[in-house]
């Protein structure tokens, strides 16, 4: 299947790749502001690392977008669904608000929405899986809002702030 772009009232998720390799983007995966909560990104993070991303998103196909403000055509983070196992018709959703003046505007939960529409729509999944570091009280508000649930929680799982915390599993299905 070919990646198609989406598009909302404010934005455009278009279809990730090499053309939006940039020096922000760049920045946005060595700010310790915007990577806290991520696996990936900080200080030592390069342009090729990042190039070698890209690339590797156009080669394997994974359904993943870049946010773009349609009234000035500003990238401003990105969104996934990736894994997808289409065996037990799930994925895992992910997404990153890298332009730090863009927080609180609501385009996560804007994206995150036409996303999951697709996912159940287009891709028939049956649910959408994520993780998330339970000091992360802003994104499981956000996905509290959405209708996400708690399905599980992995105790002491990930370092974060020099000290092991949980990982919140959280589902939503599409029934």
């Amino acid at each position: 299947m070919v990646i198609p772009s989406l598009s909302t009232q404010r934005l455009s998720l278009i279809p990730l790749g090499l053309e939006f390799l940039s020096e922000n983007y760049l920045s946005w995966m060595r700010d310790e502001h915007i990577v806290k909560f991520m696996e990936s990104g900080g200080k030592n993070y390069t342009l090729e690392i990042l190039k070698e991303y890209l690339k590797k998103i156009e080669r394997e196909k994974i359904f993943s977008w870049a946010i773009v403000i349609n009234e000035n055509k500003s990238h401003i983070g990105n969104i996934k669904i990736d894994p997808i196992n289409k065996k037990n018709l799930y994925g895992e959703y992910g997404i990153m608000i890298g332009d730090k003046s863009q927080w609180g505007k609501g385009y996560a939960k804007e994206a995150s929405e036409e996303i999951i529409k697709f996912c159940f729509t287009t891709l028939l999944l049956r649910k959408i899986n994520l993780g998330v570091i339970a000091n992360n009280h802003k994104a499981l508000k956000l996905y509290e809002s959405m209708g996400f649930i708690e399905e599980g929680r992995f105790k002491n799982h990930v370092l974060f702030n020099d000290k092991y915390t949980d990982m919140v599993r959280m589902a939503l299905f599409s029934y």
